[in-house]
């Protein structure tokens, strides 16, 4: 509920979230939202009368018909309502999710962030979707591609919520111009407000001037005390309305000003620091002999890798290949089927699902927990730097947005006592705002050791200054130079 204020809703509306924490899903019909209606239609199939099982079902009779062959339209045949979700990859359950959000009829739907984890293919089909979708959308996302497909822009920041009825292009285009108007307008009024005030400092330097010469006058002239008293009264109360009305134009000013700067939006620098390595890195990271991937399909379940130090490793590929797989094996998360794996130096993994946060307990504690030598101030200036102030790093992690989440995982990965040579980011530009993303670049690029880095966002990838390409095709995995 708002913590003030009214909330009006009319109609169905389906809301899916950023985090769909899909290992707290038993099956794929909890996941896409329709397990009460198909638990009521089979307890209806098995004799039930209860009118309540006939509620649930309403008009739905055909709904596990219908389910099924949208997974199939989404890729997804192989998967039941019965399915187990704990071993799909990220895109498929943002997928199993997404489907269960089109099958709901809704008269809204709602949709946070919903590309993430989606692969090249399974982002076309999307906007495809949503591009046929007649009700009510509103989609929170950062991805440009998607909101070039929206029909109005509302943004939310300093200034407050700012409707821009157009796609993202119109936006761009409307806010630089905004932007530019704000900024023109703030410095013309910077200039006059500092032409007025010479001009007022000029005005007092000659009220001053006069005064002492009125002053020096009367010592001089042979006139009665009680004319120069009036005379000196007269000129003090002249001169204290003038100081008056120059107070007055000058603070009429500084609000001008004052209402320009507020029309000029504010968003505060993040700082992410580089990490420093101890010691040379390893000719040799990590390295697979002949090892069978668990839960991957063939061609791609048996891999031969060899990483060697200092190599930057860009992993592409359709979502359920065994990237994530392959990140928790070379972290040591996942034994292998069969083969060997080596690993030398220290290993940090950061996952989609952040499960490195204990979602109960504060950020500022975990990172507590992990460094030990540099202190709550300095860890907290740190978190602060990343765009998490005081107020935040004292709420549950699950009290923060998905961005401000990642901010916290990102931040036990890379303040931690002992940083990792070999860093492993699984999808690690999901929920980041612009100007975060920008300085998540900037931090990777910076990153002195070996780093292997799964994503579909191609923008993001082209940043990072990647040595080499990891790509999962037909025939099995590839390794090439850049």
């Amino acid at each position: 509920m708002p913590t003030s204020g009214q909330r009006r809703c009319s109609g169905r509306v389906r809301y899916l979230a950023q985090h769909l924490s899909p290992y707290h899903a038993a099956n794929v019909a909890v996941l896409a939202g329709v397990d009460t209606q198909l638990a009521a239609l089979k307890r209806i199939e098995a004799g039930s009368a209860d009118p309540a099982d006939f509620d649930l079902v309403g008009d739905d009779w055909d709904l596990r018909q219908r389910l099924q062959t949208r997974l199939a339209s989404a890729g997804l045949g192989y998967l039941t309502p019965e399915s187990a979700v704990n071993r799909l990859s990220g895109g498929e359950a943002m997928r199993v999710a997404l489907t269960g959000a089109m099958l709901s009829e809704a008269d809204f739907l709602i949709l946070d962030e919903p590309t993430n984890h989606l692969d090249a293919a399974s982002r076309s089909a999307l906007m495809q979707q949503l591009q046929q979708w007649s009700r009510g959308l509103l989609v929170i996302s950062h991805d440009r591609a998607l909101l070039q497909q929206m029909a109005r822009i509302v943004e939310l920041s300093s200034l407050g919520l700012r409707s821009y009825g157009g796609n993202y292009d119109f936006y761009q285009h409307m806010k630089a111009q905004e932007t530019a108007t704000a900024l023109h307008n703030l410095e013309r009024l910077k200039i006059e407000r500092k032409h007025e005030e010479k001009s007022l400092r000029e005005q007092r330097e000659q009220l001053d001037k006069r005064r002492a010469r009125g002053t020096r006058q009367g010592k001089e002239a042979n006139q009665a005390k009680i004319l120069l008293g009036r005379q000196k009264g007269r000129s003090e109360a002249s001169a204290g309305k003038r100081v008056k009305l120059q107070s007055q134009v000058q603070e009429a000013l500084s609000q001008r000003v004052q209402q320009a700067t507020k029309q000029v939006e504010t968003s505060a620098s993040i700082v992410m620091h580089s990490t420093s390595l101890s010691g040379v890195l390893p000719q040799n990271v990590a390295r697979l002999t002949d090892a069978v991937l668990p839960f991957v399909p063939a061609p791609l379940r048996q891999i031969t890798l060899t990483i060697n130090g200092g190599q930057r490793i860009g992993v592409k590929g359709a979502n359920g290949c065994g990237k994530s797989t392959l990140l928790k094996v070379l972290a040591g998360l996942l034994p292998l089927t069969s083969g060997h794996r080596e690993l030398r130096g220290e290993t940090a993994y950061l996952d989609q699902q952040l499960t490195i946060l204990d979602r109960q307990k504060t950020a500022l504690e975990q990172l507590l927990a992990v460094n030990t030598q540099a202190g709550e101030p300095q860890l907290r200036m740190q978190l602060a730097q990343l765009g998490l102030d005081a107020a935040r790093v004292s709420l549950p992690c699950d009290k923060l947005s998905g961005g401000e989440q990642l901010k916290a995982a990102l931040a036990m990965v890379i303040y931690t006592d002992s940083p990792a040579g070999f860093l492993l980011l699984d999808e690690p530009n999901n929920h980041l705002d612009l100007p975060s993303l920008h300085t998540l670049e900037s931090f990777i690029k910076q990153y002195p050791g070996t780093l292997m880095v799964v994503s579909h966002d191609e923008v993001f990838l082209s940043q990072i200054e990647l040595t080499h390409w990891l790509v999962a095709g037909k025939s099995g995995w590839e390794l090439s130079s850049q």
